[in-house]
């Protein structure tokens, strides 16, 4: 193997390691994904480490090859369990995200959907009158070049945990781009999400 193969091999080695921890043990963060890779496989150089969607690469040949029969039957009923929250919740625009959109979610995958409102109290309330009950939890976003917390709300679905990001109303005007650069959207409104059920019906 030449020189200039070796970085691009061990980059491949860590995305497949990272991989297979997001698909077999549950680990939900890239980037905590993709370092604890390289330390497993002895690899300190942060120039070693593949991108985001040279992971997400590998999570979908992962499936393909290890769970192609169950996979299918795995996402059609987070997605269905997904849009059944999002029309519960119609009235804060609801979004799908995450690897329950793109297809990369194992089987210990939460399931990411972004709430757009005009106050995180309005969502609180919400939940509360419907008696459903939730911890509060913060994640971390990229606006441009500026990071912010965002608040969620984790709920207990019947197929894993289901995360409510609550993003202020004009947030949606920006939307970003998967991981993948493919310039599929990052998110997927309630009518994009019955699509997908009737394009993917396993």
């Amino acid at each position: 193997m030449s020189g200039a193969q070796r970085p691009q091999h061990l980059r491949q080695m860590i995305a497949q390691q990272a991989a297979r921890m997001m698909a077999e043990e549950g680990a939900q963060d890239y980037a905590y994904a993709k370092r604890k890779a390289a330390r497993q496989l002895g690899m300190t150089d942060d120039r070693c480490l593949p991108t985001n969607a040279e992971i997400e690469l590998e999570l979908k040949l992962h499936h393909a090859i290890y769970r192609s029969e169950e996979q299918p039957q795995h996402l059609h009923q987070l997605r269905s369990e997904a849009l059944a929250v999002m029309r519960q919740l119609s009235q804060f625009n609801p979004h799908l995200a995450g690897g329950v959109l793109d297809g990369t979610a194992g089987r210990y995958a939460g399931t990411e959907i972004h709430l757009f409102a005009d106050s995180l109290k309005d969502v609180e309330i919400f939940l509360l009158n419907k008696a459903i009950p939730y911890q509060m939890e913060e994640k971390t976003y990229r606006f441009g070049q500026t990071k912010r917390r965002i608040p969620v709300f984790a709920l207990d679905g019947e197929h894993g945990t289901i995360r409510l990001s609550v993003f202020e109303t004009d947030d949606l005007r920006g939307m970003a781009r998967s991981a993948s650069g493919d310039q599929s959207p990052l998110r997927a409104s309630m009518q994009a999400v019955e699509l997908l059920l009737q394009e993917h019906t396993p």
